[in-house]
């Protein structure tokens, strides 16, 4: 016992007492708060990122499908064809018949019956008027007096398609072309704000967009999509009805016939079927024409009518107008070459001593086809080593290119008394 006390007083001098360090409470705040301040600033950060980011990780993980217009087309009517069916109807025997007489009662119509076929053609009008806006173009400047003006031009428009994604609506370029804001009234008098998508400048139509979202729900369940009908098989004497805004107020109903289905205008490199009508109209008018079954068969475009007769109410066979729509539905350019044309037939070219093909009429200024050197009274025999015998054929040939293609037209020139051969190298363009 003496021994273990006297080793404990010999090694006194080397024991400690561990005392634990005290907290450096404002060191621990100062660390907290550096680490909450880079916490945040790394979220604020990754916040940013995944924002920029957002649409290009969807677009990559989750690509979306295109959404694209397609408009099925007619088939046009080969010459001879309508002859060819009258002779046929000739020799159809006449249908036997029966031994018991049927006896036939006249009955006088009254002028009540004349207005239940009035008020029935009104509702074909009225159920059309479902797939007519009001489309609105405001531009706006600065005068003179540097005071500002703003101009609103109205127009009808048609709805023609539905993408899935946004409405497509046909109208006239030179309402919207120039214009800083672009406003849709629906029937109900709903506004939603459009886009122009693309615009022909041969024809002057032109579709403009409205994104789905933008429309509630009641209006898209009270609006249709209008039916685009078969113009080959319209002839003098037709139905029709003029809707959208023909006398110069939208949702305008008038009924009339067409006093002409075989008239022609010619157009830089195509040519289209006019229909006339005896349907009074304004000289500014806007629409469409449509048949007793509610479809769409023509355009009412005004600057195609005679100088002479801006009163009545001209349109543009929808039928030979379909590719067009369908390609500015989807945002793709018309191809443009800049030749007015007309097709050179066995009978012309024995009369007037010219090599049969596409004759050219007249050359645009400044178009693709002054550029390789193409001149009036030329007449086309091939487009890329594939001969062309008439404007159809050359418009299906032209209408499968797309901007900036090259393309080699063979043309016959007169030199002296005979023709030669010419390739002109063309750039096939867009018409603004």
């Amino acid at each position: 016992m003496k021994q273990k006390e006297q080793n404990e007083q010999e090694f006194a001098f080397i024991k400690e007492k561990i005392k634990d360090k005290p907290v450096n409470k404002r060191r621990l705040l100062i660390h907290a708060g550096f680490n909450l301040l880079c916490a945040v600033v790394f979220g604020v950060v990754a916040c940013f990122v995944f924002v920029l980011m957002e649409p290009y990780l969807e677009e990559w993980l989750y690509p979306k499908e295109e959404s694209t217009i397609s408009i099925p087309k007619d088939d046009a009517p080969q010459e001879g064809e309508e002859d060819g069916e009258e002779e046929e109807e000739e020799k159809k025997e006449p249908p036997p018949q029966p031994e018991s007489q049927t006896v036939v009662v006249q009955e006088e119509l009254e002028i009540e019956d004349y207005q239940k076929l009035q008020d029935k053609l009104y509702n074909i009008g009225k159920q059309a008027n479902k797939s007519v806006v009001t489309v609105t173009g405001v531009t706006s400047g600065m005068d003179w007096f540097n005071t500002p003006y703003e101009n609103e031009n109205r127009a009808a428009g048609v709805i023609i398609g539905n993408s899935g994604q946004e409405l497509l609506i046909l109208t006239e370029k030179k309402v919207i072309v120039d214009a800083q804001e672009i406003n849709i009234t629906f029937i109900d008098g709903t506004m939603a704000s459009a886009s122009l998508k693309k615009y022909d400048g041969n024809t002057g139509i032109a579709i403009i967009s409205v994104p789905l979202e933008d429309i509630p729900e009641a209006v898209l369940g009270q609006m249709a999509v209008a039916p685009l009908g078969n113009s080959y098989v319209v002839s003098q004497g037709t139905t029709v009805l003029a809707i959208g805004s023909p006398l110069g107020a939208n949702y305008s109903i008038l009924c009339g016939t067409i006093t002409s289905s075989k008239n022609e205008v010619s157009t830089i490199d195509k040519n289209y079927t006019i229909f006339t009508t005896d349907i009074v109209g304004s000289e500014n008018g806007s629409g469409v024409l449509i048949n007793l079954k509610g479809e769409i068969i023509g355009l009412v475009l005004q600057d195609y009518s005679s100088p002479n007769d801006r009163n009545t109410i001209t349109a543009l066979a929808v039928s030979e107008l379909k590719q067009v729509i369908e390609d500015l539905s989807n945002g793709r350019d018309v191809p443009y070459v800049g030749l007015r044309l007309s097709t050179v037939t066995e009978e012309i070219a024995k009369e007037f001593s010219i090599p049969k093909g596409v004759y050219i009429k007249s050359v645009e200024m400044d178009s693709p086809a002054m550029a390789a050197g193409m001149q009036e009274a030329d007449v086309i025999s091939k487009i890329n080593g594939e001969e062309v015998a008439t404007v159809e054929q050359y418009n299906q040939k032209i209408y499968a290119l797309s901007p900036e293609d090259t393309i080699t037209i063979t043309i016959k020139r007169q030199s002296g008394e005979a023709y030669v051969d010419l390739d002109c190298a063309v750039v096939v363009g867009v018409l603004k």
